[in-house]
């Protein structure tokens, strides 16, 4: 293929309103445009590109064993009713209404439009286990389209989904999706790490997210720094090995003024005393009723986790605050409350803390839990801080930046038994299958490559995605010669199955090579009239500072070795 007959619109300058440098890549090396907010038009290069990340996907998830089908994008109000995610989706659906005012959604995810194919099609546990995958368009009306392909309200996902007649049967479809991951996010040439994560509004037991360590990522990730464990940290947990004895441990309650000041920060800096010292008492209703959470002054709820103990529940409103504890905001405490308490467990043992006086302006000193609180329910409900013992003991808890590219989940039956995805075992009783899902964000995916391989000159493309893997830059176009090498180069290349790309352009050659660095094809061949003189062309790889020079009659089977050499590292 010839540059001058593609589609190949880079720039010199970074585009405003791109944030991250992956994006800023992908609109510089006219990959993509930007069509409207979260929307974006694949061009030449970005579209082969990501044909390539989804021709891994599917040999992979071939692979392991997965069926392909396509389901409709549409889908009618009734099976999302079924599910009960009509409601709990509606933040992120979009919804339309056909000519007969019938209430449609356009596909966030397809859990439910699979199961009740499966409630149709599978009714024996003969015809188990099944594992189906699509590659299509996906909507979801986010709140903040940014960072170009990574938070889109239009995006294309690899989405599968198995059922098994047992949980340990799924547990073996779950491990052969999840080797399935790391064997295609290798491929691609991407770093990927494995975190523990929460199942959110999917469901289920449990999951795990495939996370790609990046400075501009929106998600933290919390790893031991030993590399035994790692977590997103909605999920995350960790161990509190601080001492929880403070001066005053053996002393009496003291009340003490606060007044104006109920914020913890305040009154850390108005006791002198360190944040982790006080005791935060927050008032939540759930089920109409209040109940006190308690955790240290320096940590913060975790509301996913403690939704999983009180499903539901929300901060009181001031009124209610008052009528509980008789206090202003700011002013709760565990000391003769009388409504039902949860702490967090690493207050276990606390002596000498601070709390609040259940009256405005006031907090009391040298508390003790055991001594004098009623306190006795400890859970998981903080989130963990960097320098926190990972949960198994053997690391310290550090923090870094990631992007989900990938995320499996084990699902149970929660959709099958509300979708009637039943199937009869060997004697003739009906069950429920046990399901999991398994998704991929293909364009994401693209996106990911290049945020995690480029350089100040542009992006480095592993070989495996890139769109061409052979750049043929020639310097003198109108010279005969140089044409001509460029061809025979060009047609060996493509006969050993490469994607070539012969920069034809009429330009100067300090422009020519700024576009090849910006594009980062695996590897430039360059072919001009003083090389061609001494009977040379010059071979470099994208990642490399310096050419090779090698005899025009080898510089095609030396292009082709190099080639299978990237290859046989991924």
């Amino acid at each position: 293929m010839r540059w001058s007959n593609l589609l190949i619109p880079t720039l010199k300058e970074t585009p405003q309103d791109a944030e991250i440098i992956s994006h800023q890549l992908m609109l510089r090396a006219g990959l993509i445009r930007r069509l409207g907010s979260g929307l974006y038009t694949y061009l030449p290069l970005g579209y082969k590109a990501l044909r390539k990340v989804e021709a891994i996907v599917r040999e992979e998830m071939n692979r392991a064993g997965a069926q392909e089908i396509l389901m409709p994008a549409m889908h009618p109000r009734e099976i999302w009713d079924r599910s009960g995610r009509y409601e709990s989706l509606k933040n992120v659906m979009f919804r339309v209404k056909d000519r007969q005012d019938r209430e449609m959604v356009l596909g966030p995810t397809h859990e439910e439009i699979v199961t009740d194919l499966v409630s149709r099609e599978i009714t024996s546990y003969k015809q188990l286990p099944c594992n189906f995958y699509q590659i299509q368009t996906k909507f979801r009306d986010e709140i903040r389209p940014r960072f170009g392909l990574m938070r889109c309200k239009e995006f294309i996902m690899k989405d599968a989904y198995s059922f098994d007649v047992s949980s340990e049967a799924a547990d073996e479809s779950y491990k052969k999706m999840y080797d399935a991951y790391v064997r295609i996010f290798k491929r691609c040439g991407l770093h990927a790490m494995a975190v523990e994560a929460d199942t959110g509004d999917m469901g289920g037991s449990s999951s795990h997210e495939f996370m790609i360590p990046c400075d501009a990522g929106e998600d933290a990730i919390l790893e031991a720094d030993d590399g035994s464990y790692a977590a997103n940290l909605e999920r995350a947990e960790g161990i509190c090995d601080l001492s929880n004895e403070f001066p005053g441990a053996d002393a009496a309650l003291k009340k003490v003024a606060t007044p104006n000041v109920g914020k913890i920060e305040d009154v850390a800096k108005l006791l002198k005393i360190e944040p982790r010292q006080l005791v935060k008492t927050l008032i939540y209703v759930a089920d109409e009723k209040p109940v006190a959470v308690l955790l240290p002054g320096d940590r913060d709820v975790n509301e996913i986790k403690l939704h999983k103990l009180l499903p539901g529940a929300e901060l009181a409103d001031p009124e209610v605050i008052r009528q509980v504890t008789g206090a202003d905001v700011g002013f709760a405490g565990p000391v003769g409350l009388t409504i039902p308490m949860i702490a967090d467990r690493s207050l276990k043992g606390l002596r000498g803390g601070v709390v609040g006086g259940n009256e405005t302006g006031v907090h009391l000193l040298n508390f003790d839990l055991e001594r004098d609180s009623e306190l006795r329910n400890f859970e998981d409900i903080a989130f963990p801080k960097v320098g926190d013992l990972a949960p198994n003991g053997k690391g310290r808890l550090t923090e870094k930046r990631g992007v989900e590219v990938g995320h499996v989940f084990k699902l149970g039956t929660k959709y099958t038994e509300a979708l009637g995805a039943n199937f009869l075992d060997e004697h003739g009783k009906s069950h429920p299958a046990v399901m999991g899902c398994y998704g991929i964000g293909v364009s994401r995916t693209l996106q990911a490559v290049i945020e995690q391989s480029n350089d100040k000159f542009g992006i480095i493309w592993p070989v495996s995605v890139a769109p061409f893997e052979v750049l043929i830059t020639v310097l003198s176009p109108k010279d005969e010669a140089c044409m001509r090498h460029a061809e025979e180069i060009r047609e060996f290349l493509e006969e050993k199955g490469l994607d070539v790309l012969v920069d034809d352009r009429e330009e100067r050659p300090g422009f020519k090579f700024k576009d090849a660095d910006l594009l980062g094809l695996p590897l430039r061949v360059t072919i001009g009239e003083r090389g061609l003189a001494k009977g040379e062309i010059e071979i470099k790889e994208r990642s490399e500072k310096d050419f090779e020079a090698v005899s025009v009659e080898e510089a095609a089977e030396k292009a082709y070795e190099r080639i299978l050499k990237m290859r046989e590292l991924l």
